[in-house]
């Protein structure tokens, strides 16, 4: 009799639930745009205003939020709860009856339409949707420790030898719960420096994302880009700032999470983030009505596809694991990693070869997927109680790279997110010949920013100092300022003692350094009104 009564309250309990309906309400217009874009201060910050500019984006009415009035009314219609919003699609998520949803329509005109995340309900013009798979699987200065192979294998720690470590940029983590992250040891470098500016939970609404979480996926991946263990263990960019951001319910599946996870989107665009990395993946959800098939895989289809898009429109870099599905039936990249505009990460082995989980690429989508690999087989990561293990999943080869790109951006801060993105794919190992399992293989990223070196223009006014290739075997190269035509260098040893000093012009702008024992040297660049130092690499 109890089995009985068990069943009948699941079998009501997944009545109810699956009675409730999700939609999209897309807004008509909004308020104040002219006046908005006009005083940008106004809707967003300094900082993203400044990257805009820098990366000559547009500021347009997709920045100006959605009218909260309208929103106002729509929590109070009867049967409807507001769950998310989106200003850069005018829209808002609700959950309700089929009735109570399609009642709005007739009830408020400011609704352009509604477009249900079961299409088999939609009656007017729409688009296609979501779903989503779990992307983890079971579970220089710097002494790298066990984190030493995943760095070394996109050469992130030669970044890190020139001191590019991420000072300066900001990364959003958009994911689960983070526990412990605001006590844990590993994390009190980051803490320390205040560098966790910020954390919201768009799930629960609140800025509880360390206690209020069943999940401790984002954890494990914030490890891989910031962690910090003296002689242990260092992340990609130990010094970069971030946001942490959940909008994943672990509880269930639902395209709730692709909108919380563009509200995500668009305040890190707000707060002026440059890179943002998503370890999360949709493809088929609890109730199948909502679930996408691999048709729709195809860059343009899923919300949280399209709100990538937008996402990359407006100047940030955005990192995806590729999904964990490459040996079960689903196969391919899921959303938002199918998006061209997202760099979207598959994993191999610490040996460099494919790893069977990691989510193949086709020619549905509209380039090539995955763009790249890193490790994501026995990625090492810290766990909640401070201790390090390894973890399979593209969830861990993701941050790992988005790491690297952001301290490689760094290094190139007047380079756009898709001339990053660019160098990235030029260096990696198959570049002419990628394939749907490496893409364009593993990448070196200080390979990227030689090339990126040697290419720059002096005509840019705001070019920097730099000197590459840097590690070097030989000849070293110095890129000039538009102001300078001579230059003095020093170079030092480790110990102090000078060791060359010469001179060179733009016409004569190398020097050899062939004879030089291996090991690191300190290089200072005088003239009349600069004076750098520069740690240089001899292999």
């Amino acid at each position: 009799m109890k089995k009985h009564l068990l069943f009948l309250i699941l079998l009501c309990y997944q009545f109810t639930i699956f009675s409730q309906e999700d939609a999209w309400v897309y807004i008509k217009d909004k308020q104040n745009v002219t006046a908005s874009i006009a005083n940008p201060i106004s809707i967003l910050t300094q900082k993203a205003i400044d990257r805009k500019s820098a990366h000559n984006v547009i500021i347009d009415e997709r920045d100006v939020p959605v009218n909260e009035n309208y929103i106002s009314q729509l929590k109070g219609a009867t049967g409807i709860t507001v769950m998310a919003k989106s200003k850069w699609f005018n829209a808002v998520h609700v959950r309700g009856s089929e009735t109570d949803i399609n009642n709005l329509s007739a009830t408020f005109s400011f609704i352009d339409y509604i477009d249900f995340a079961n299409k088999s309900l939609n009656t007017l013009k729409l688009t296609q949707q979501k779903n989503k798979s779990k992307l983890e699987t079971v579970f220089t200065t710097f002494i790298y420790g066990n984190a030493a192979n995943q760095i070394e294998m996109i050469k992130g720690n030669e970044l890190h030898l020139a001191d590019y470590t991420g000072t300066g940029m900001t990364v959003a983590v958009i994911d689960a719960g983070f526990p412990n992250v605001n006590t844990m040891s590993s994390f009190q470098r980051l803490r320390e420096a205040g560098n966790i500016l910020g954390d919201y939970d768009f799930v629960n609404r609140d800025t509880d994302v360390y206690t209020n979480t069943t999940s401790s996926h984002g954890t494990w991946v914030l490890s891989t880009m910031a962690g910090y263990i003296e002689g242990g263990y260092v992340g990609t960019a130990p010094d970069a700032s971030y946001y942490l951001f959940v909008t994943e319910d672990a509880s269930s599946e639902n395209p709730v999470e692709e909108s919380y996870w563009v509200e995500a989107a668009e305040r890190a665009d707000s707060l002026g983030v440059n890179v943002i990395n998503t370890s999360l993946g949709y493809t088929t959800y609890d109730n199948a009505n909502y679930s996408y098939t691999t048709a729709d895989m195809d860059g343009n289809t899923a919300f949280i596809t399209k709100g990538a898009n937008i996402a990359f429109e407006k100047g940030m870099l955005l990192v995806n694991s590729a999904g964990n599905s490459g040996n079960k039936s689903w196969g391919i990249v899921g959303a938002p990693a199918d998006a061209a505009g997202v760099f979207s990460i598959g994993a191999v082995q610490a040996n460099g070869t494919y790893a069977v989980f990691s989510s193949k690429g086709n020619s549905t989508q509209p380039t090539q997927k995955p763009d790249v690999v890193a490790q994501g087989e026995a990625s090492f990561v810290i766990g909640t109680n401070d201790v390090m293990g390894t973890l399979n999943g593209t969830s861990f080869s993701s941050p790992i790279m988005a790491g690297g790109i952001t301290c490689l951006w760094q290094a190139l801060p007047n380079k756009t997110n898709a001339e990053i993105m660019q160098l990235v794919r030029e260096s990696a190992s198959q570049y002419n010949s990628p394939d749907y399992f490496l893409g364009y293989g593993i990448p070196n990223l200080q390979t990227a920013l030689n090339t990126a070196l040697s290419t720059t223009n002096r005509d840019d006014e705001s070019q920097d100092l730099q000197l590459f290739p840097n590690p070097t075997k030989g000849i070293v190269h110095f890129s000039f300022p538009l102001d300078q035509d001579e230059l003095s260098v020093i170079i030092f040893n480790i110990f102090g003692k000078q060791i060359l000093e010469s001179t060179i012009t733009i016409e004569n702008n190398q020097i050899d350094l062939s004879s030089f024992s291996k090991g690191i040297y300190i290089v200072n660049v005088q003239s009349e009104n600069i004076s750098k130092t520069i740690k240089l690499i001899k292999h």
